[in-house]
C-alpha cells in the first residue's frame, strides 16, 4: 500500500491549502475555534484524503448495510481510483454526494468496490510477530509519518504537539484487539509480513494484562496457520519468559501446529558473539539473565574469554547452568569496572555505566537498547544484521535501527523459512548457533561493523 496524498504540482498544494483551511479561518474568526474542533477536523482531512489514495480498498461493505445513506456521505478507496483512472468522473473528494447530483459517477463505481473486496488476500510465508512500544511509535511506523518511519526511532519534542492524535491512537489500542500488518516484504520468493500488536511496552509490564496480550499473540499464531504462513517469528515482547516461555506455551498448546514459531534466540546470541571485537580476552556482564544472555556467557566461556560477573546470585545462577565442565574456570565473580567491554541487557542501571572507564564498549544482548549515558563510551545496536539488497520494499526502520537493518529475532525467522527447517524455536531449546549464522551470511545477511564505533 503507497499512499499518493500528497504527489501534486506545487500550484495544486496552495490551493489545496487554501480550501482546506476555509473552515478553519470561519471558526476563528467567528470565535467558535477550539484546539480539539481543529486538531479533530485536520485528522479527518488527514485521514480521508491518505484513505482514498493508498490503492487499497479496506472500506467494510457492512458500514453500508447498517446505514445506507453513508454511501453519499463517504468515499472509498475503490471510488477515487476511478477519478485517477477515468479522470471526468468521480471527482468528489470524501463526500461522493456532489457526483451523484451533478451525474458524474462512474457507473462502475459499485461493481469495482465489490470485486476489490472479493479480491483474495495475499497470504505471507513469514510472519515477525512484534508490537507498539511507546504512544509516539505509531508514528514511526508506515501507518505514521513517513519521513519518521525512515529514521532510527527517537523521541521528538514536537509530537507532544500531536497529543490530541496520540490519545486518540491509545484510545483505539483498547478497542482494537488484534494483530493488524504494518509492512509487506519480499525476498525472493519469500513473501514477509510485520504485524503488530496493539500493545505497549508498560502492558507488558502490567501483571494483569499479560492474559489479554498471550490471547493476542495466540489469535495471531492461529491467524497465520489459517493462512499457511510458514514461520511466525517472535519479536520484542512477545516472547517473555514470564509471558509464555519463549513461545513453548502456543506449541505446547497446539502440538500439530505446521507454522514454526521462531524466537530467533539463536542468531541473537551469534550477533553478540560475532560483535565482541577480536583479541578481546575479559567482558563484564550487566543486565537481567535472559536465555540469550546464558548462551551468550557459555559460549565466550568456551571459547577462552573470561566473563566478569559483579553479582553474586547471577554468578551462582550462571556456574549452575554450565555444569560440571572446564568452562566454569572462565567465570568469574568479579567486580572489576575497568574491563573495556560489557555484555549488557534489561535492567542495567545508570549507576552501572557510571562506574565504567572511558572507551568502555557497551554490547548489549537484550532486544532494547540501554539508555546511552555516557558521552565518552561507545554503544553498539542491539543483536542486529543488515539486509541483503534483494530485500525488497524494506522502506521503514526497525524501532531503532538504522535503514535496512533488522533485529536478528526478525531475521533469524526469515533465514528458518529459507532454509525450510521443519521444527520450532522456542522454549528453553535453541538451533545449532554457528548453523544458524552461516546460513544469515550465505542468504546475503552482514554483521554489523564495529571496528570504529561512533561516540554518543
Amino acid at each position: 500500500m503507497r499512499i499518493a496524498a500528497v504527489i501534486h504540482p506545487f500550484a495544486e498544494h496552495i490551493s489545496y491549502f487554501i480550501l482546506f483551511a476555509i473552515p478553519m479561518i470561519t471558526t476563528i474568526v467567528t470565535g467558535t475555534a477550539s484546539v480539539a474542533s481543529l486538531a479533530v477536523y485536520i485528522t479527518y482531512i488527514d485521514g480521508m484524503n491518505n484513505m482514498g489514495h493508498c490503492n487499497f480498498e479496506l472500506v467494510p461493505k457492512w458500514l453500508f448495510t447498517i446505514f445506507p445513506p453513508l454511501k453519499y456521505l463517504m468515499y472509498t478507496p475503490s471510488f477515487h481510483s476511478l477519478h485517477h483512472t477515468q479522470f471526468r468522473t468521480n471527482y468528489s473528494l470524501f463526500m461522493p454526494i456532489y457526483d451523484f447530483i451533478y451525474g458524474t459517477t462512474d457507473t462502475s463505481s459499485d461493481t469495482l468496490y465489490e470485486d476489490s473486496l472479493k479480491r483474495p488476500e495475499e497470504a505471507p510465508d513469514v510472519v515477525h510477530l512484534t508490537h507498539l512500544t511507546t504512544p509516539d511509535s505509531i508514528y514511526h511506523s508506515r501507518l505514521g509519518l513517513a519521513y519518521l518511519a525512515s529514521n532510527p526511532q527517537k523521541s521528538k519534542w514536537y509530537l507532544s504537539l500531536m497529543w490530541p492524535v496520540t490519545l486518540w491512537t491509545v484510545m483505539l489500542t483498547w478497542i482494537y484487539g488484534r494483530a493488524f500488518v504494518v509492512e509487506r516484504n519480499r525476498f525472493h520468493k519469500l513473501r514477509l509480513q510485520t504485524w503488530t500488536l496493539p500493545k505497549y511496552n508498560i502492558q507488558y509490564n502490567l501483571q494483569w494484562h499479560k492474559a489479554s496480550i498471550n490471547t493476542l499473540i495466540e489469535e495471531a499464531i492461529l491467524d497465520a496457520e489459517e493462512k499457511g504462513v510458514k514461520v511466525l517469528s517472535l519479536g520484542l515482547l512477545n516472547q517473555g519468559e514470564e509471558l509464555n516461555r519463549y513461545g513453548e506455551l502456543y506449541v505446547q498448546r497446539y502440538p500439530s501446529l505446521k507454522t514454526k514459531v521462531v524466537d530467533g534466540s539463536s542468531l541473537a546470541v551469534a550477533a553478540v558473539l560475532n560483535s565482541i571485537p577480536k583479541g578481546t580476552t575479559q567482558v563484564l556482564h550487566r543486565g537481567n539473565l535472559s536465555k540469550v544472555a546464558y548462551a551468550v556467557v557459555l559460549n565466550l566461556c568456551r571459547r577462552g574469554i573470561q566473563v566478569a560477573v559483579p553479582n553474586e546470585d547471577d554468578y551462582k545462577r550462571l556456574k549452575k547452568s554450565f555444569g560440571i565442565t572446564s568452562d566454569q574456570n572462565n567465570l568469574i565473580l568479579s567486580k572489576n569496572y575497568s574491563i573495556k567491554t560489557w555484555l549488557v541487557g534489561d535492567g542495567l542501571k545508570g549507576e552501572d555505566q557510571k562506574k565504567a572507564t572511558e572507551g568502555t564498549l557497551f554490547i548489549p544482548f537484550s532486544q532494547f537498547p540501554p539508555k546511552k549515558l555516557r558521552k565518552d563510551c561507545f554503544y553498539h545496536s542491539t543483536p542486529a544484521m543488515a539486509a541483503p539488497a534483494s530485500l525488497e520494499n524494506v522502506d521503514s526502520c526497525e524501532n531503532w535501527l538504522p535503514r535496512r537493518v533488522m533485529s536478528a529475532w526478525r531475521v533469524a525467522g526469515i533465514v528458518h523459512a529459507l532454509e525450510g527447517w521443519n521444527e520450532h524455536e522456542c522454549g528453553y531449546t535453541m538451533s545449532d548457533i554457528d548453523k544458524v549464522w552461516q546460513a544469515s551470511i550465505q542468504h546475503g545477511f552482514k554483521p554489523l561493523v564495529i571496528a570504529a564505533p561512533s561516540k554518543f
